[in-house]
């Protein structure tokens, strides 16, 4: 734990140009670390210790073709996979290709970044690795590609925690629940009825915020919580144990 805290930390964000993004690189940047932001537009964070790669991490071969160049220009020890899109539909109206390309997102662009930096972590025997799932994880209406996929990163990173723990690698998971982003007001409009009647029925009567889920990515990721790995947060005022009306 004392040669881990002497390491460098270099973290890789994806989506980190907005959103719950965006704060989780502010609070590396606050914690020393250096940052690489890599989503579909530049983050407008001005730090000397912030870059941005821009990528569509729903295109396999420019994913893969990003993750080998941040990893041969990076020494990335700090993996958060944070990039997602809901593309919300009824069973009935489920598009296979919409699945397609949630897979490629949210399961394939973090096989392929963890395959890029697991060198440098086994090299330097320290590893911090946190998935972004989502509360809609365990079911959510008009959810079916999205729930999938976010179930599929939760039963990945725990087979990964197995797998990398010896070497001194964590991998967790964290699952926010509604969080006020512009995703969350693509779907839900602000101000409106729909939008009072959710913040009801969460238990703790609101909605949450971008930092509530950055803090949650802080405790993982520390150097020095080497002994929590396999496990899953869920950040979603209560919603995961009751029920959530969209």
């Amino acid at each position: 734990m004392n040669e881990a805290n002497n390491i460098q930390r270099v973290a890789l964000v994806t989506g980190g140009s907005a959103g719950i993004g965006k704060v989780i690189c502010e609070h590396l940047l606050e914690q020393g670390c250096e940052v690489i932001s890599m989503s579909r537009r530049s983050a407008d964070i001005d730090h000397p210790r912030m870059h941005s790669i821009d990528v569509d991490l729903m295109d396999r071969a420019a994913t893969v073709q990003a993750a080998q160049e941040v990893a041969q220009r990076y020494a990335v020890n700090t993996l958060v996979h944070n990039a997602g899109v809901i593309r919300g539909a009824l069973l009935p109206e489920v598009k296979l290709e919409d699945l397609d390309a949630l897979v490629d997102l949210h399961l394939g662009s973090a096989i392929a970044l963890t395959q890029a930096v697991l060198p440098t972590m086994r090299a330097q025997r320290f590893g911090r690795i946190v998935l972004m799932s989502s509360r809609a994880a365990v079911g959510a209406v008009t959810r079916t590609s999205y729930s999938a996929t976010k179930a599929g990163m939760i039963g990945m990173a725990r087979t990964w925690s197995l797998e990398l723990a010896p070497e001194g690698i964590t991998v967790n998971v964290v699952a926010p629940g509604p969080i006020r982003t512009d995703m969350f007001y693509d779907v839900i409009a602000a101000g409106s009825e729909r939008e009072r009647a959710l913040q009801a029925s969460i238990p703790v009567r609101r909605i949450g915020e971008s930092a509530d889920v950055a803090r949650a990515v802080n405790f993982f990721v520390d150097p020095a919580n080497s002994y929590v790995t396999g496990q899953v947060l869920y950040v979603c005022g209560g919603t995961s144990v009751g029920a959530l009306v969209l």
